[in-house]
């Protein structure tokens, strides 16, 4: 049997690390703007296809709609998006984002590429590799 690594070369150690130096980043590219970046990652999805069902938003970030609920409302009291429910079935609950929200994107996407010197050392290639890896490890660890 292979004996234990030492701490600084455990892969979850390295891991739990990267995620909070990731916190660190994003709450200073978003600070300017009050946002966390559960709520930077909300704007990017409805950045993506706005109008979204609360259903397909949780899904999408892989939250319970229980987090996701108060979450979205302190965002719709901050005036970056609204929930309404449509006419045709008022039991689905649909977020837009409002003119804020679709406004200040081009400037919060600044902020984070101004903050995001720090990754300028990669690639494309990189990034890349680095991006699919990731996604493969998510991959397994849901699977399990």
């Amino acid at each position: 049997m292979k004996e234990q690594l030492p701490l600084d070369e455990q892969f979850c150690f390295t891991v739990n690390e990267t995620h909070k130096l990731f916190n660190k980043f994003y709450q200073k590219a978003l600070e300017d703007y009050k946002l966390t970046y559960t709520q930077y990652t909300v704007l990017l999805a409805l950045w993506e296809e706005d109008n979204r069902h609360l259903k397909e938003l949780a899904y999408i970030l892989s939250l319970n709609s229980n987090t996701l609920t108060p979450l979205l409302r302190r965002m719709e009291e901050q005036g970056w998006l609204v929930r309404h429910k449509p006419k045709e079935d008022k039991r689905q609950l649909m977020i837009q984002l409002t003119e804020k929200g679709q406004a200040s994107k081009d400037s919060i996407q600044a902020s984070v590429r101004s903050c995001g010197a720090c990754l300028s050392g990669l690639s494309e290639e990189e990034y890349r590799t680095a991006l699919l890896f990731l996604q493969k490890i998510n991959q397994a660890l849901r699977e399990d």
